[in-house]
Order: C-alpha cells, then sequence, then structure tokens
C-alpha cells in the first residue's frame, strides 16, 4: 500500500505522516508539499505511485484536483482536514493521523 501524505512546504505534517506510516509493515509513504520550493514538490510520478492520497487541507485538496485532474482517475484523494499548527513528529499530530489514516487503511 503506497501512501502520499500532501501538506503546503513539507517540512512539518506530511514529513511526520511518511514517518510515521513507514514503519507499517506492508506501508511505503512518501510526504509532499503544494508549494513549489517545498522540500519535495507534489508531481505527477508521486500521484501515480499513491494507492491513496492524503492530502492536510482543502487547499491542498484543490490544488491537487486541479493540477492532476486526470491522473486522479480511480485514486482516492482524502482530506484529513489537519491545521498547520503541530510542530514535525508532535505526539498530538501523530495521534491524530493514525486515528483519521485509519479509517482508510488497515494498519497492523
Amino acid at each position: 500500500m503506497n501512501l502520499l501524505f500532501v501538506c503546503s512546504e513539507n517540512r512539518l505534517r506530511s514529513p511526520t505522516g511518511e514517518e510515521v506510516f513507514s514503519a507499517y509493515e506492508g506501508i511505503n509513504s512518501i510526504g509532499c508539499g503544494t508549494n513549489s520550493d517545498a522540500e519535495t514538490v507534489v508531481s505527477g510520478d508521486l500521484i501515480e505511485w499513491a494507492d491513496i492520497i492524503f492530502v492536510m487541507e482543502k487547499t491542498h485538496r484543490n490544488k491537487v484536483s486541479k493540477k492532476f485532474k486526470d491522473l486522479l482517475k480511480g485514486k482516492k484523494l482524502v482530506c484529513l482536514d489537519i491545521p498547520d499548527n503541530y510542530d514535525r513528529m508532535d505526539p498530538v499530530l501523530i495521534r491524530i493521523l493514525e486515528n483519521r489514516v485509519s479509517k482508510h487503511v488497515r494498519l497492523r
């Protein structure tokens, strides 16, 4: 199962998602950002690679939907509604991510 986590800068929320879910057996995860100066910028290759795309906010969903409309056919795009007020690997952020992602992915 390939999970893609998308935030704005790929510095706090999506890298946390990548790190947390990469630890689960059978799950590969990558974090990326919608901004052009993100650590890893979301790309068509990443969208194609992903089984499920998790965005942190509705603005991210809108940007990804608009830019990659054709590549999203048959893909699951989920908005986690996580605001940008957590540090990287914040225990509260990790709990929220695990809780919300587990509704869409079977975690072992």
